[in-house]
């Protein structure tokens, strides 16, 4: 059985339940739904429980067989397979009655989810294979682990654009390789369209009995896999020269990790968004190849990534997957009655390990998400890394969104530049400082630095950078359009300025003024502030510091 939550609006850890069985989706009833029920699915779906459950198709009405209902469970039964239920596929609902949960946003350690294929774990099941001869493959996964897949350490979950072939065959190296290895085959006649998102949803056969002994006219197939520009070795220079060779017309946002996002396309010079209509694996894999990524580990639907602004270009996206642009895709122009920017497209793809998550690290905060930020430096091959401080001069929000990328954790809440409050560790040594990042980077190592000329004014480890990183962000808007239309400019006395002035709403040349005398010319204006991302919207300052102002 495989879960998943659907349904819009809502966040990461609550939604329509939706169950994997008989090799389609389906939901669930809420006739006798209860909060028990929703503890097994919550635990099927990787949270530690439930918070509350949802019905009357609170998220949106699903699609396809309504598969269980009238469920009762206990609360703690490992499968909701082993609750009491009228039978699969048995019901008298419709889907204005799927049920949903609401789970405690806290993962099980350890859980991985059963719909994301888990790469290095199917690799090393399949062995080793059997390739007779050199010839055209889609290298998707990574070439590490028990597996001879053995490509640069450098790229490690590679991927070739689709269409173009491999660079050659067997390389030395791979031959000193794997002449040293106890080889033992598993696979062999592994053929593949290219299209596919993952090497196991090729066709490919099983050696039985001594495999040992197998594959005595071939060797271990080898692959060479050219990063993607955000991988691939390159100075300054070339990356501007790059640049300049044209626009790209296709980005991802809204994504806390490097890889995932909000699709955007650009026409007519206007960046806008995808809707969902037909969204699947084989055109996010397009849109993740041209970007320079692997293929695509998921394809999102429903805005998964925060809504997006403007136009939606385009819709009913259908790649056969062999393209290499998602422009090459057959696709239908949008109409303003299809879609709504709460059906935007997301993808999440494949992507190099590079190891950048084994150089940072935080201390002294109170959860995983927080603390002082600490840099490994000198940390070559084989060698024991030194690790250090970063100098909290210059560190802002832009810098703790690397940071926090890097880390693996989410998106930036706080860039902090005293942490005296985090004073728990060994590390003393500024070695970092005068970080400046543009804030896309992968890690703080790709930001502008001192360098070895470490040159902080205040040195003392209560001056060294923090974070508080969080797994979702609010996205606030500002409705542009509302401020043109209702600015205006109004001359107004000073008498009735005073609130203005004690709340700074003034410029600084009004401390001049002859008080209460003279006016002051204002320009004027509405505004609305929307929030089209995953969390909620909290002011940085907590409910026991607001104070009571008579101006308002």
């Amino acid at each position: 059985l495989k879960f998943r939550l659907a349904g819009y609006p809502r966040k990461h850890n609550e939604g329509r339940v939706e169950v994997f069985y008989n090799d389609e989706w389906g939901t669930i009833c809420d006739d006798d739904f209860t909060l028990a029920n929703a503890h097994v699915l919550c635990r099927h779906l990787g949270f530690v429980a439930a918070t509350g459950w949802a019905h009357s198709a609170k998220y949106g009405k699903g699609v396809g067989r309504i598969w269980l209902d009238n469920v009762n469970c206990a609360g703690g039964e490992k499968s909701i397979g082993d609750c009491k239920h009228r039978g699969w596929g048995n019901s008298d609902c419709s889907h204005e009655e799927d049920a949903g949960v609401i789970c405690k946003d806290e993962r099980i350690p350890g859980f991985k989810d059963s719909n994301v294929i888990e790469v290095r774990k199917l690799l090393a099941r399949m062995g080793s294979q059997c390739w007779p001869g050199s010839r055209r493959t889609s290298c998707q996964q990574p070439c590490r682990g028990a597996a001879l897949l053995w490509g640069s350490p450098a790229v490690g979950q590679p991927s070739l654009a689709s269409g173009p072939p491999s660079t050659s065959g067997p390389l030395s190296p791979c031959r000193l390789f794997t002449e040293r290895q106890q080889l033992n085959y598993r696979l062999h006649s592994v053929s593949c369209t290219g299209t596919e998102v993952h090497l196991s949803m090729c066709t490919f056969e099983f050696y039985r009995g001594n495999t040992s002994a197998a594959c005595g006219a071939g060797m271990p197939a080898v692959v060479s896999c050219v990063p993607g520009p955000l991988f691939a070795t390159a100075n300054s220079h070339k990356k501007k020269q790059r640049q300049q060779q044209g626009q790209a017309r296709i980005r991802l946002k809204g994504g806390a990790k490097v890889g995932e996002g909000r699709v955007e396309v650009l026409r007519s010079s206007e960046w806008g968004t995808i809707c969902d209509n037909r969204w699947n694996l084989l055109s996010a894999s397009v849109v993740c190849r041209e970007l320079g990524f692997g293929s695509a580990k998921e394809a999102l639907t429903g805005a998964r990534m925060g809504q997006g602004t403007g136009p939606i270009h385009l819709n009913e996206v259908q790649c056969l997957g062999t393209e290499q642009s998602l422009w090459s895709c057959p696709y239908r122009n949008i109409t303003r009655e299809d879609c709504k920017h709460t059906e935007d497209a997301a993808v999440r793809c494949n992507i190099p390990y590079m190891g950048y998550e084994n150089l940072i690290r935080l201390s002294g905060g109170r959860s995983r998400f927080e603390g002082r930020v600490e840099v490994a430096v000198g940390a070559g091959d084989g060698d024991q890394p030194c690790w250090g401080l970063v100098c909290g001069e210059g560190w802002g929000t832009l810098e703790a969104m690397v940071a926090c990328r890097q880390l693996g954790l989410g998106f930036a809440n706080h860039g902090l530049q005293e942490t005296w409050y985090w004073d728990a560790s060994n590390v003393t040594e500024m070695v970092l400082s005068g970080v400046k990042c543009a804030g896309h980077e992968m890690s703080l190592s790709h930001c502008q630095h001192h360098g070895t000329s470490l040159n902080c004014r205040k040195t003392g480890t209560r001056f060294a950078a923090g974070v508080i990183c969080s797994e979702t962000a609010s996205d606030l808007l500002l409705h542009a359009p509302l401020v043109q239309e209702t600015a205006y400019i109004e001359d107004r006395p000073l008498h009735m300025l005073y609130c203005a002035a004690e709340e700074n709403c003034l410029s600084s040349s009004a401390r001049l003024a002859n008080w209460p005398y003279g006016h002051r010319r204002l320009l004027r204006f509405s505004s609305q502030i929307h929030n089209n991302g995953r969390a909620d919207f909290r002011p940085k300052a907590g409910r026991h510091s607001w104070v009571w102002h008579e101006c308002h």
